[in-house]
């Protein structure tokens, strides 16, 4: 099945991709071969997933030029030379010659905006990333990016589901040409047993998640599901040839609550992603 696109500055970025967060070992292996095998050609993941190795071991069994392929920098990793190196050994660890698609993972207040996006600038001119874009970024703070940007900013991965939908980023994203992706578009679970939700499956006779998934790319988002169930796997790709009804979406839409389920509006600074515990 050929999945729909949207336009980047360099490529087609297909509006489903494989979520790859917290997969490791055999399973990412796993879950990512049964993905490709399914249809699925856009594969997202992260230095800080630590699945990079695993990933890579499946992609060489595939053609690089048919697949869209994502990785994030740490936000420990943000000054120059770190993000050129981290590139550098995710490539080795996806045992590939570049990126279709390189963000940086979060913000990083203790390190300079300007300084991340030279070296993504870098890797961008040295045809090492083809497409550069943020992860995590509020409105005021893609604001910054886009003006001091030498490269486009082609994508905000964001978290998006019907509990936290976001519409003031969302909008001014999509007015500056910035693709909106999903991250944890089901909430990591949480909308699944949501009555609404359900109601709409079961008149549609689709799965929860499926609703989920369709009411996002209904939004124009980009959708990064991620499973490790073969049967879901193949569901949340069945997301084409059917639709919801306006109201369906009204409905889903009623949903939001503002409410994340990890990019939370304050947080501890200790964490060793960042770099910056005291």
């Amino acid at each position: 099945m050929s999945v729909p696109t949207v336009t980047l500055p360099d490529g087609e970025l297909p509006v489903v991709g494989k979520g790859t967060y917290r997969l490791d070992g055999e399973t990412a292996r796993t879950a990512v071969s049964a993905a490709l095998e399914t249809g699925y050609t856009h594969i997202d993941t992260a230095e800080g997933y630590h699945n990079e190795d695993e990933i890579g071991d499946v992609l060489a069994d595939h053609d690089r030029e048919d697949l869209f392929v994502t990785s994030k920098v740490l936000a420990k990793n943000l000054d120059y030379e770190s993000v050129i190196d981290a590139c550098e050994s995710t490539l080795d660890r996806l045992g590939t010659e570049y990126l279709d698609l390189y963000l940086i993972h979060w913000p990083n207040p203790a390190i300079s905006l300007r300084e991340t996006l030279n070296a993504m600038a870098t890797l961008h001119d040295r045809g090492l990333v083809r497409n550069v874009g943020v992860s995590n970024f509020s409105r005021y703070q893609l604001s910054a990016a886009l003006h001091i940007s030498d490269v486009p900013i082609a994508v905000n991965q964001i978290e998006f589901h019907p509990y936290l939908q976001r519409p003031e980023l969302v909008e001014y994203c999509q007015a500056n040409d910035v693709v909106v992706e999903a991250a944890a578009p089901l909430a990591r679970t949480e909308v699944l047993d949501d009555p609404a939700i359900e109601e709409i499956a079961d008149k549609h006779d689709r799965t929860p998640a499926q609703v989920v998934l369709r009411w996002a790319l209904d939004h124009d988002v980009v959708v990064l599901p991620r499973s490790t169930s073969e049967g879901h796997i193949r569901q949340n790709f069945e997301l084409f040839g059917w639709e919801l009804d306006p109201e369906d979406r009204r409905r889903i839409d009623d949903l939001d609550r503002d409410e994340p389920v990890y990019d939370v509006r304050g947080r501890s600074w200790d964490d060793d992603v960042w770099g910056i515990a005291e």
